[in-house]
């Protein structure tokens, strides 16, 4: 009996040893991981860092040169919104800092843009207006490239003078509401809507509900409105130029060459044609607010470090 208990003894010593030696081996992975991660976070650190000063001063060269005259340029590339690519704020700051600038000689807007939100177009040629004015001796030009339609043309017409190609799309004066109907599909599935409202129009054109006349009405005189707005900001910004037929208005587009005869643009023109033969600057530069190198490489690094942290610990815990 006392071999087999002193047998038994020492199997039940070598389990607990291996336990033991197991959770030390544990515990040196944990702190070689802990390690490893505290070097990679401080090198990330570092490497955003010297980039986003890189950045800033490369940034800074391109904006405001040399002290040599040049044109500046605004671009409006893509939908117009405050979560789109064209934001109001972001397009005025420029536009104060490419006006404020001593050696800018005149502004360029490189406008391809197929329109948006009409109340940030308004904003942006609001300001362009007001900049105008208080800086009388520096000029302002559209450059259309593809498209100019829509919120992109409530921008442009805020310009001197609007230069496209002539196969750019230019036009689309109109205002527009979409939506969905599902109320044959809700029948069709048997289901049925049910909206609690306190205020006869609080649901106001809901999907799920067959159209209120009245509504309709109300939302086509609220449009009507819009488009009157957008018309006179045609009118004031064009002037004497525009030759208005009864389609001008309709929510119709033209080609570039066409819409030079209907004085909704003055002549044909890129940017640097622009800088050379009418600014007479051709050092264009780009006074455009966007993400610089830097943090567009940040916020990819740091997403796909952050992906593998999170996976690389999502293992160890399970081990």
């Amino acid at each position: 009996m006392s071999e087999t208990n002193t047998n038994e003894a020492g199997w039940e010593r070598k389990v607990i040893e291996q336990i033991a030696m197991e959770g030390l081996r544990e515990n040196r992975r944990k702190r070689r991981w802990s390690i490893f991660f505290r070097a990679l976070g401080f090198i990330y650190f570092g490497f955003v860092i010297a980039m986003l000063w890189r950045g800033s001063s490369d940034d800074g060269v391109v904006a405001h040169g040399d002290g040599k005259t040049h044109t500046a340029v605004v671009r409006l590339e893509g939908v117009i919104g405050p979560s789109n690519d064209v934001k109001a704020e972001e397009v005025n700051q420029a536009l104060r800092e490419a006006f404020e600038a001593k050696n800018s000689k005149a502004v360029v807007l490189r406008i391809n843009s197929p329109g948006g939100s009409p109340v940030q177009a308004g904003m942006i040629n609001d300001e362009i207006r007001r900049l105008r004015a208080k800086y009388p001796a520096k000029p302002v030009y559209a450059v259309v490239e593809d498209v100019c339609a829509s919120g992109g043309y409530y921008i442009a017409v805020a310009a001197d003078k609007i230069f496209v190609d002539k196969a750019s799309i230019v036009g689309s004066i109109g205002v527009r509401m979409d939506g969905f109907g599902f109320t044959g599909t809700m029948e069709k599935l048997g289901v049925e809507r049910r909206s609690l409202t306190a205020g006869d129009n609080k649901a106001f054109l809901d999907p799920f509900l067959p159209q209120n006349p009245k509504q309709v009405e109300f939302a086509k005189t609220m449009l009507g409105e819009i488009h009157q707005q957008f018309i006179d900001v045609v009118r004031q910004g064009r002037g004497k130029r525009l030759k208005e037929t009864p389609e001008m208005f309709s929510g119709l587009f033209w080609t570039g060459s066409k819409s030079i005869e209907m004085g909704l643009a003055d002549g044909y023109g890129t940017v640097d044609s622009v800088a050379r033969d009418i600014i007479k600057a051709e050092d264009v530069r780009d006074y455009t607010k966007h993400d610089n190198v830097a943090e567009r490489l940040a916020k990819r690094f740091g997403a796909s470090m952050s992906a593998s942290i999170m996976e690389e610990l999502g293992r160890l815990s399970v081990r």
